[in-house]
């Protein structure tokens, strides 16, 4: 009984970390250069880092994949508490909530990063 307890929060974080990884390579090919020039990095060289704009579609997917399926463990699927059980706590749901809003927040950032970056140029 205590290895699904165990397990269910590592699950949990297992997508969020995931969907993150895959917002970030989804908009690899338009923060890499920003974040170079930010450091002072320039050159001609910087037009091939746009190589990895062939799989920003398949990241993108994945992406909003995980983010699904984080809506879906927190709000759909009932947790399996018993009293007295931290995962029970009405305070840790409402604060993993709020960490997946946050994180979700992020990675949509992330994810609309290149129609929003000629502004910044």
């Amino acid at each position: 009984m205590e290895i699904e307890q165990e397990t269910a929060p590592k699950k949990t974080s297992w997508l969020g970390i995931c969907a993150i990884l895959a917002a970030i390579g989804a908009s690899l090919c338009c923060v890499a250069p920003l974040l170079l020039l930010s450091l002072g990095i320039g050159g001609a060289w910087m037009s091939t880092l746009t190589s990895m704009q062939a799989v920003r579609p398949l990241f993108f997917i994945l992406s909003l994949i995980f983010i699904g399926l984080g809506y879906r463990k927190l709000y759909w699927v009932p947790q399996h508490c018993s009293e007295g059980e931290v995962c029970a706590l009405p305070y840790n749901m409402k604060r993993q909530r709020t960490t997946f809003w946050l994180g979700s927040a992020f990675i949509l950032l992330l994810l609309a990063f290149p129609w929003y970056a000629p502004y910044f140029m």
